[in-house]
């Protein structure tokens, strides 16, 4: 395991103290874990831009959405765990 130092402000560093005896840990617990946490949510927001790019390029080669209308009382449903009814994609108007 390697080791990796941090400059922090003295203001800083007694908040992060105070947040981790709040929440029962050390400080250096404490920080591990808002580490991990910014390091999965920056893959979570990478993948998600990903899905986006694929989607925006499929919706500019086939010219087919799904206007909000149609698509919201379908995502209502998928929420509240009921059968939904996949709306159909339509050619948007160039």
């Amino acid at each position: 395991m390697s080791t990796t130092t941090i400059r922090l402000e003295d203001e800083f560093k007694a908040r992060i103290a105070a947040a981790a005896a709040r929440s029962g840990r050390s400080s250096h617990a404490f920080i591990l874990e808002a580490v991990a946490e910014m390091v999965e949510r920056s893959g979570l927001d990478e993948e998600l831009h990903r899905l986006a790019d694929r989607r925006w390029a499929a919706l500019r080669r086939t010219g087919e959405s799904v206007a909000w209308d149609d698509a919201k009382p379908c995502l209502q449903d998928r929420a509240a765990d009921k059968k939904a009814h996949r709306p159909a994609a339509r050619k948007s108007v160039p």
